[in-house]
């Protein structure tokens, strides 16, 4: 067996919020220690969309399997399928108990009062405003690394949020 089929794969999953480059500085220590590590990019189009998106990702890997996730992704890798994934780690990650929404988990308590307003325009997409980076995504990010996400990510389609989580996790 090769050395790379014995060695665990870690794919990353971004949130609602970002791309695959909100990983960047995770991936390379990762790689330092000797594991596969990819950032899964989703297409924050809908809960579907994005599990078929992991599962294409998924394909490009051999071996065991750890799944992460940040935020909305949590989502997505819990409803992995793949008999490989031999974990999962959830980063500030949502876990929607089977046959609920991830609208239903961000509603289950009141809002903190400085989330940002979120609606989906006349496409559909939710954009977080400018000042919602700040205080509810990249509180702890460089400014320069706000800046980056705020004109590389930001959108997500609202039908995303809307389908019921149908198992395994």
């Amino acid at each position: 067996m090769s050395d790379s089929k014995r060695r665990a794969s870690v794919v990353l999953v971004h949130g609602a919020w970002a791309d695959g480059s909100s990983w960047n500085d995770i991936i390379g220590p990762l790689l330092c220690k000797g594991l596969n590590a990819l950032a899964a990019p989703i297409p924050l189009t809908s809960l579907s969309d994005d599990i078929a998106a992991l599962d294409r990702a998924l394909e490009r890997t051999d071996g065991p399997v750890v799944l992460a996730a940040h935020a909305y992704a949590g989502a997505v890798i819990a409803a992995s399928t793949n008999e490989r994934v031999q974990s999962l780690i959830f980063v500030a990650g949502l876990a929607p108990d089977e046959g609920e929404t991830v609208a239903e988990v961000f509603y289950r308590g009141k809002p903190h009062p400085q989330a940002p307003q979120l609606a989906p325009d006349v496409h559909g997409m939710i954009w977080m405003p400018q000042e919602g980076f700040a205080t509810a995504f990249s509180q702890h990010a460089s400014p320069n690394a706000r800046h980056f996400l705020q004109q590389h990510s930001g959108r997500s389609l609202s039908r995303a949020f809307k389908r019921a989580l149908q198992g395994p996790l």
